[in-house]
């Protein structure tokens, strides 16, 4: 495998990368790697909430690139993700991977699903039944709007959109970024990079995907996905509740994983959700063969 490196900044390994054009959808920018074994399966990657394939996935590339064959895309209005829509909806950002996914020759796929990738690939399951063999959902609930909590956030931020707008500056996502990544991690020196991937969203239109996020609702669906499913539940999660997270696992009747991390593991406890991540992968490509 071939990853591409920066000589102008420091950024982590990355997976290659290109634009593809999918007729009727537009240009997608596409990590894609192809594992030399054809037959291991392929994962389609499904980031979570203001992040990108990128921010959410790369400590896990190389890891995972020594296994599976990858493909990646960024959500709409997410980091390099399409404009095109006058609204968001997670109905089309399971379209859109799936359409990368058929561009791309992928006849079947193990989903990995982080936070809203969780939904989002409950929805490429549902309307693309006939290319998701497995799934590997993180981090991730059925309901988001069930609790008081929930509710008074989602209503806060619906009205308040604005304030969302003017506080995705540099300087108060520096703040926060460095809160996450104590000074002495191994990860701190990624964060400028982390930075500018973040500031490539569209802050309307992601806005927008919180509010879809809230109103989305599976607990009809979870028990009728019929392939094989693991779940990674972050034990110490502060914006995902745990036992909301298991209970999605109880509907899915996943295999259940556990990291005792909060939602932003995937960079506070790289190496373990790295290792973790490729064993629920494995747990599901197993079930499959």
């Amino acid at each position: 495998m071939s990853l591409t490196h920066d000589t102008t900044q420091i950024i982590p390994p990355l997976l290659p990368g290109r634009v593809v054009h999918i007729d009727g959808r537009g240009e997608f920018f596409v990590r894609h790697h192809q594992h030399p074994d054809p037959t291991r399966p392929t994962v389609l990657l499904l980031h979570g909430w203001t992040a990108s394939v990128d921010t959410q996935f790369f400590t896990v590339y190389e890891e995972l690139a020594q296994h599976f064959s990858l493909i990646g895309t960024d959500h709409r209005g997410h980091g390099r993700g399409l404009r095109i829509a006058p609204k968001f909806t997670l109905e089309d950002c399971a379209d859109d991977a799936a359409a990368v996914a058929r561009h791309l020759g992928a006849t079947s796929v193990i989903t990995l699903g982080y936070s809203m990738g969780g939904p989002i690939s409950s929805l490429v399951w549902q309307r693309h039944r006939d290319l998701v063999r497995g799934m590997v959902l993180q981090a991730t609930a059925m309901d988001w709007n069930s609790t008081r909590a929930e509710r008074v956030r989602w209503t806060v931020g619906k009205f308040f959109g604005f304030v969302f707008r003017n506080i995705t500056t540099p300087r108060f996502l520096g703040a926060l970024l460095r809160k996450t990544i104590p000074r002495g991690h191994e990860m701190r020196r990624y964060l400028p990079w982390v930075l500018g991937e973040v500031r490539r969203n569209d802050p309307w239109l992601v806005q927008q995907a919180g509010q879809a996020l809230s109103k989305f609702d599976a607990r009809t669906l979870a028990p009728q996905v019929d392939v094989p499913t693991a779940f990674l539940v972050t034990t110490q999660d502060s914006g995902v509740p745990p036992v909301k997270q298991r209970a999605f696992a109880d509907a899915l009747r996943a295999e259940v994983f556990e990291l005792h991390g909060d939602h932003f593991a995937s960079m506070q406890m790289p190496r373990e959700f790295s290792d973790l991540t490729r064993r629920c992968l494995e747990s599901v490509a197993t079930r499959l063969a």
